[in-house]
């Protein structure tokens, strides 16, 4: 992995509640929460800074369009907010995912390195896979009891994919600490 092991140790304790809450509200509501994915940002934005320090790190080259750039490693994990939440919000237009599910992916985008893209899309594809099975065994089965009133229960065939982005970025994280560089 190419998240350095100390880096996602830092970020994993700030980033955990706030992907607890990410889940249990796009269950409950429905809807992931503008301030949880602000205070995603503000996580990577603050501990970043301490990480990452832009001003005592290695400068990394790389192309930006037709620009060729040379930056700390911090903004270029910033830049990745910009780029996800362009796509994301074409995603949203083409109407293939929710605004906030696309707004979150945006914010978790700077906590994922480049390198490990592949890594977090068999992450998120494993997720998807067990927390939509879980989901509809629980809709399904007097499991629902314990949440009878989630909006996630009643809304057909949508499922809220903030049980799976906020499980994935918790996964990659966690395994960042173990295999990371």
């Amino acid at each position: 992995m190419f998240i350095p092991s100390a880096a996602a140790a830092w970020f994993l304790p700030f980033v955990l509640p706030i992907c607890f809450y990410v889940a249990f509200t796009d269950m409950r509501e429905m809807r992931i929460k503008n301030h949880a994915v602000m205070a995603l940002a503000v996580v990577y934005l603050v501990v970043g800074l301490f990480v990452l320090p832009p001003w005592a790190g290695d400068w990394i080259s790389g192309n930006l369009g037709p620009v060729k750039l040379s930056l700390p490693v911090y903004v270029w994990q910033l830049l990745h907010i910009v780029v996800v939440l362009i796509v994301g919000i074409l995603l949203n237009a083409a109407g293939v995912m929710g605004a906030g599910d696309a707004k979150f992916c945006a914010a978790a985008a700077a906590f994922v390195w480049v390198g490990d893209f592949m890594l977090v899309m068999i992450i998120l594809s494993a997720t998807l896979l067990g927390a939509f099975s879980a989901h509809r065994l629980a809709k399904h089965t007097r499991l629902r009891q314990f949440a009878p009133h989630w909006d996630s229960w009643d809304r057909g065939k949508l499922f809220p994919m903030g049980l799976t982005l906020a499980g994935s970025l918790v996964i990659y994280l966690i395994l960042g600490i173990i295999r990371g560089s």
